[in-house]
């Protein structure tokens, strides 16, 4: 028999065993000849021996297939024929039944029963024998069924935008001066006439503070348990995407509504469908031009709740305050943000740090940046700040406290002057919309172009936790394995966005430095018409535009722009004519982001790469790249690309994607999220510049070319979470620049190639966190004898064991297991 047929008979025997408690009829079965075995033991003592050996077999069969039963249900595996285990089991029971009732005047038998016995036994061993492939089988569906948790968590999509609002924000430790808050707020509630509560403070108050405390107390986890919506809510969302949020969470993807009607009716349907169970809808930060969606949440559903928080107050709903913290709580948290942890308090005056208190008005938001900014500084700029503060003059529009909130984040961020880089930086998250998770890979390739930082990003993460020191932003790390994917960025509060945003408007439009636009529907400016032409300079350039935007007529002409970030969440859209005809522009780096829920259709896409002849970067975000795009026209200085949950099939079909030409320069190509991609294609292997090769999170990525051994001059390659990836070639060996090898979270990846030896002068790390725990290292890796860091976790660590005695140089790193969600809301007051 053939090696191959043998793995086919053994892949039928266990899917047999695997069905033999397929139903209630078959597991009795199973169950009456183990207990036929246990009393002939009793009855027939000259048979004991034997039908021990038989007990201990069935003991061991019995609980893995079970268990293989119970996953197999879960993954709705059709069932199949095991006629001849049957078979085996009937035989086998009546024989132990016969084996039971021989008499000593019948002992004669006994000889013939012994051999069908061993028979028997010999049967079930055989089977036996398999317990290691039903134990591989048992494991393989666990991970299946993870798998596919996951999937309907996430909905197989890694769409970091689209999550936004999907799970529950963090759970708040230590909060301060929220106690009596959380307790009127549950009393009011939970009383039976309320259906729709608003939550209304000022801006930077703590209202989403307090409605993350809400969902997560005791008396409201165990009311709604796991229907708790927590949706955040900025001016450009609709109906329809608040229910698209909803429906995604609950399994269904891409919903597509005809309209806020259409939408309506289904999301009515969509609580019908939960049942009896009580259902909590938090809809977080509702603006003026949203609070029509409240008007579209009243449906006749016991037990169907909706929190509402919001700067403003609406007559016509039922409303409860959060007032500003008292005196106590608020020394209580500045002095949590300003000074450290276990470490001896500055010797700071009472009366400065009284002041400064006091100017903060009982603002949750000021209390913390401003605390923070103060950390460490010598008492002189205390004295300073605490000057500031009292002589501070409204900053920006609005009512008393609004004003004085923003001169206190203003002067905070006055303390960034003397770090100029920093607070560029700072100042450029505004460039993304608004609650939006910004990627530190998307502020890296800005800041290595505008501030001349390093390509590899070190300073900019250190400029990304200097903000986040300062409580300015909330950094977030995704996955245990830190990568350029993996870290993400988002502003502490809306405030400082619009502070940022206002600051950068001091100037006319025509002169500022960073123009950062918001288009409502079709509401273009008028220096983007053709009627009212206005050339702009401009480096840096952000464009947002809402589910409504629709215009096609629209231009830019900005002949000094560096970086361009454009914002959409249309299915369709339609690119400026930008600058067309001109060769010098000098546009360094282009982000091209939809935030919508699905790949949108780009349109002019050629007539707007045609004038980037400076072009180094370009980042795409949830668009179908069309056919082509890279073939072209001859990108001479582009160096980086970035495709993030993009449709590829047509851009990377064999006949379309002969790129190695137009790109001669290109050194990094980074690939996340990009579920058609099923190959990578030749032509990639022909970028004989490339340097970084990047491809995560693609599912369906199922091999790599030979052909990748082309790439000599390749010095890292990561191929981290593409589940569907076999294996690595052996053309990897022809490598012999590679410096860094990542293969985390390839979970069919069962060995390194035989040739991984013959990289054995530059390879310094191999990272295989999430790998299988029968994963096989070759004997071939003692010629690594660079190689100085092996990133596992406590699985696969003891397969490196042996080789850590032989390798001086090598130390492996073991990380635990951890699942990060709080990427998915980050904290903010």
């Amino acid at each position: 028999m053939s090696k191959h047929q043998i793995m086919l008979e053994l892949s039928s025997i266990v899917q047999a065993m695997a069905q033999v408690v397929q139903d209630a009829f078959i597991g009795a079965v199973m169950g009456e000849l183990l207990k036929a075995v246990l009393e002939a033991q009793r009855k027939a003592a000259a048979f004991k021996p034997t039908l021990q050996e038989i007990e201990s077999t069935l003991e061991t069969i019995i609980p893995i297939a079970a268990e293989i039963q119970e996953l197999s249900e879960v993954l709705h595996q059709d069932k199949r024929e095991i006629e001849p285990l049957m078979q085996v089991i009937r035989e086998g029971k009546d024989l132990v039944l016969k084996c039971s009732r021989i008499r000593w005047y019948t002992c004669w038998k006994k000889p013939s029963y012994k051999d069908k016995l061993d028979a028997l036994e010999g049967s079930l061993k055989s089977y036996l024998d398999l317990v290691l492939q039903l134990q591989m089988a048992r494991d393989i569906k666990k991970n299946l069924v993870e798998v596919k948790k996951v999937q309907v968590m996430v909905l197989d999509r890694g769409r970091r935008a689209g999550l936004e609002g999907y799970f529950l924000p963090a759970a708040i430790p230590n909060p301060v001066g929220f106690q009596v808050p959380l307790w009127e707020l549950k009393m009011e509630f939970f009383k039976d006439d309320t259906s729709l509560l608003v939550l209304s403070a000022p801006p930077g108050c703590g209202k989403t503070t307090l409605a993350t405390l809400f969902c997560h107390d005791k008396d409201v986890q165990e009311r709604f348990k796991d229907n708790i919506f927590f949706i955040r809510v900025s001016k450009k969302q609709t109906m329809e995407s608040v229910v698209q949020r909803m429906y995604m969470l609950k399994g269904h993807r891409d919903p597509v509504f005809q309209g806020e009607e259409d939408a309506h009716y289904h999301l009515e349907n969509l609580l019908k469908s939960m049942g009896s169970n009580p259902i909590l809808l938090v809809l977080d930060d509702v603006w003026p031009e949203t609070v029509y969606i409240l008007d579209k949440l009243k449906f006749n559903i016991p037990g169907f709740k909706v929190l509402v928080t919001s700067r403003s107050v609406y007559p016509k709903y039922k409303y409860q305050k959060l007032n500003p913290l008292n005196d106590k709580d608020s020394r209580t948290l500045f002095d949590n943000s300003a000074f450290l942890p276990d470490q001896p308090k500055p010797d700071i005056p009472k009366d400065v740090i009284n002041q400064i208190v006091k100017e903060c008005k009982g603002f949750p938001l000021a209390l913390t940046v401003v605390g923070r900014s103060l950390c460490g500084e010598p008492i002189e700029v205390w004295r300073t700040r605490a000057m500031a503060l009292s002589e501070a003059g409204p900053v920006m529009e609005g009512g008393e406290l609004y004003s004085e909130l923003y001169s206190c984040l203003e002067k905070s961020l006055d303390a960034l002057d003397k770090q100029p880089k920093v607070k560029q930086c700072f100042m450029d998250l505004a460039l993304f919309p608004e609650d939006d998770l910004i990627p530190a890979a998307a502020l890296i390739d800005m800041w290595s172009e505008l501030y001349k930082l390093d390509e590899d990003g070190l300073q900019a993460v250190a400029n990304l936790y200097q903000l986040s020191a300062r409580n300015l932003a909330d950094l977030v790390v995704t996955r245990r394995v830190i990568c350029f994917t993996t870290r993400f960025l988002r502003t502490k509060h809306d405030l400082l966005r619009e502070l940022i945003i206002y600051q950068s408007s001091l100037e006319p439009i025509e002169q500022r430095d960073r123009l950062i636009v918001e288009i409502f529907r079709n509401q273009v400016p008028d220096w983007c018409t053709e009627r009212k032409q206005l050339s702009i300079h401009c480096r840096i350039l952000s464009i947002s535009t809402d589910e409504k935007f629709s215009s096609s007529s629209w231009r830019i002409q900005a002949p000094e722009l560096q970086v361009m970030v454009l914002n959409f969440r249309t299915k369709t859209f339609t690119l400026p004519k930008f600058m067309t005809g001109s060769n010098e522009n000098p546009l360094e780096v282009l982000i091209l982001r939809n935030y919508g829920v699905s790949p949108a259709d780009v349109k002019n896409f050629p007539q707007l790469l045609s004038s980037l002849s400076t072009l180094k970067k370009i980042r795409l975000e949830q668009i179908s790249i069309p056919p082509s795009l890279f073939t072209t026209f001859h990108f001479q200085t582009l160096e980086k690309i970035t495709i993030v949950l993009c449709r590829v099939t047509l851009a990377f079909n064999p006949s379309s994607s002969r790129i190695s030409q137009p790109l001669p320069n290109l050194k990094e190509i980074n690939i996340d999220y990009c579920k058609d991609l099923v190959e990578l294609p030749i032509e990639i292997c022909k970028l004989t510049n490339l340097k970084k090769l990047r491809i995560t999170n693609c599912h369906n990525l199922a091999a790599l070319p030979d052909e990748i051994g082309s790439l000599k001059n390749l010095e890292e390659l990561t191929l981290s979470s593409c589940i569907g990836l076999s294996e690595l070639p052996e053309a990897i060996g022809y490598l012999g620049n590679l410096r860094s090898l990542d293969i985390s979270e390839c979970a069919d990846v069962r060995k390194l190639p035989e040739a991984i030896g013959e990289l054995g002068k530059n390879l310094k790390r191999i990272q295989m966190m999430g790998c299988s725990k029968n994963f096989w290292v070759p004997d071939s890796v003692l010629k690594l004898e660079n190689l100085e860091e092996v990133g596992c976790d406590e699985d696969t660590a003891p397969l490196w064991e042996p080789f850590v005695q032989v390798m001086k140089r090598l130390k492996v790193k073991v990380r635990k297991e951890e699942i990060n969600l709080n990427w998915l809301h980050g904290g903010r007051f």
